[in-house]
């Protein structure tokens, strides 16, 4: 048994666990668990835990359903709000077929599949989300707790709730850089701390379901939704991001008037080369294009600034001395993303960019949607998907998104989300009742 399993199994003894929750992710991110007992810990470690993955959506057919979880012992957290006594832990999954060989519809994977390419050029990943959400009175509709704006220090109930959540997240081996109070009300944000992209997405997944826990512990409803209230911001998960060499930020050069590298340079010009086509991992529901409209502080058009907030790639202000701080901002992924696959695409993108030269268009520091439509023309600025018809009409003919993601999980995503559009397009809102039922 690896020292790993064994720290795992010394915990649980030590701090009195009994079950441990086994977690992975499918395809739209959507967090799965099963439990174990404390009993069946060394066997689950050495050998994995079978389980049906025909009912798991975009994993395997009904003719192919067997699949086994192996947990990772790196993993390993006590879960804080479940009792002490008899506790409970976590451990997050990678999923293989039984006969060994890696799930290549797992999320988990695909995002391990290029950190390796990543990790072969030498370079480690390294980001930071940004993940907003609202705090409503219930699910059933809207409800704020609040009235609250961008950073409004509030002593209502939604402030405890945050402080509640970060604790739990601390507690969990999740650092947290800043939370605060949103543009929109009873909408907040709590910022994690850099660290690479595979110990994020685990974080990610964490953080979601930590959030709608100390809600649900408080009679509150807690969602990532992107864009539940029509009139005010959704809620974006913009993401910070760099590559490094060893202790060295492959992103900063100090020489250049925005302080990035030509390997900076290339990387987001591969994000917006192929940006169009990987909105349908950043931005997958129906719901997501709601939030990407002009006026709500959500990128539409395919730019990138220093200064400029409408932009789709915005480049944090270089601080002296900061030099390991350079990074890009990557701002239309929403929160109710599945954080495993916009990680692997969004790598896979820059990676694109560097390793073909991409040529980077000028900055635009402008606020875009000032422009006229002839002057956005002139520039040769394009705009990303504005629905999810488009979204999906982009990726289906992208090369690039099936080699990034691989053709089970590029084939098994089109088919989801083609469904949810054919079930949004049956779908007669109130909208369309009240306006058109009494006068046509």
């Amino acid at each position: 048994m690896s020292e790993s399993a064994s720290y795992v199994i010394s915990a649980c003894r030590e701090n009195d666990v009994k079950f441990i929750r086994l977690w992975f992710t499918d395809i739209v991110g959507a967090l799965k668990s099963f439990a174990i007992t404390v009993e069946e810990l060394e066997k689950a470690l050495e050998e994995g835990m079978g389980f049906d993955g025909s009912s798991i959506e975009g994993f395997a057919r009904i003719d192919e359903s067997d699949m086994v979880a192996r947990p990772d012992p790196a993993t390993f957290q006590l879960v804080p709000w479940r009792p002490r006594e008899a506790g409970v832990a976590r451990m997050f999954c990678d999923i293989y077929h039984p006969d060994g060989e890696p799930f290549a519809g797992d999320p988990r994977f695909v995002l391990k599949r290029q950190l390796k390419r990543a990790a072969d050029l030498g370079y480690t990943f390294y980001v930071s989300p940004e993940l907003e959400y609202f705090y409503f009175k219930s699910p059933d509709r809207p409800e704020p707790l609040d009235r609250g704006g961008y950073f409004d220090q509030t002593s209502d109930a939604a402030s405890d709730l945050r402080r509640e959540t970060v604790l739990a997240l601390e507690a969990m081996g999740i650092e947290v850089e800043y939370s605060h109070h949103e543009v929109a009300p009873s909408q907040h944000e709590i910022a994690l701390r850099y660290t690479d992209a595979l110990t994020m997405a685990d974080a990610a997944m964490t953080y979601r379901l930590v959030v709608k826990e100390i809600a649900l512990a408080n009679g509150v409803y807690a969602t990532f939704m992107p864009k539940p209230l029509a009139d005010y911001n959704g809620s974006g998960m913009h993401v910070h991001q760099s590559l490094f060499k060893g202790e060295r930020n492959a992103f900063f050069d100090p020489a250049d008037p925005y302080h990035l590298s030509a390997i900076a340079r290339s990387y987001i010009a591969g994000l917006l080369h192929h940006s169009a086509a990987l909105t349908l991992v950043t931005n997958q529901w129906v719901n997501s294009y709601k939030r990407l409209l002009p006026g709500f502080e959500a990128p539409v058009y395919i730019t990138w600034a220093r200064r400029n907030r409408s932009d789709l790639v915005r480049i944090p202000e270089y601080k002296p001395g900061k030099e390991t701080h350079t990074r890009i901002e990557y701002r239309s992924p929403d929160s109710a993303c599945n954080p495993y696959l916009a990680f692997a695409v969004m790598l896979a993108a820059g990676l694109d960019g560097i390793e073909n030269e991409r040529p980077i268009p000028a900055p635009v520091e402008e606020n875009v949607f000032e422009l006229t439509a002839d002057e956005r023309r002139a520039r040769g600025i394009q705009t990303l998907p504005g629905s999810l018809i488009e979204a999906i009409e982009q990726a289906e003919h992208s090369t690039f998104l099936r080699n990034a993601l691989g053709d089970h999980t590029f084939e098994s995503l089109l088919k989801n989300k083609r469904i949810e559009w054919e079930r949004y397009r049956r779908h007669i809102s109130d909208f369309e009742l009240a306006e058109y039922l009494p006068i046509l």
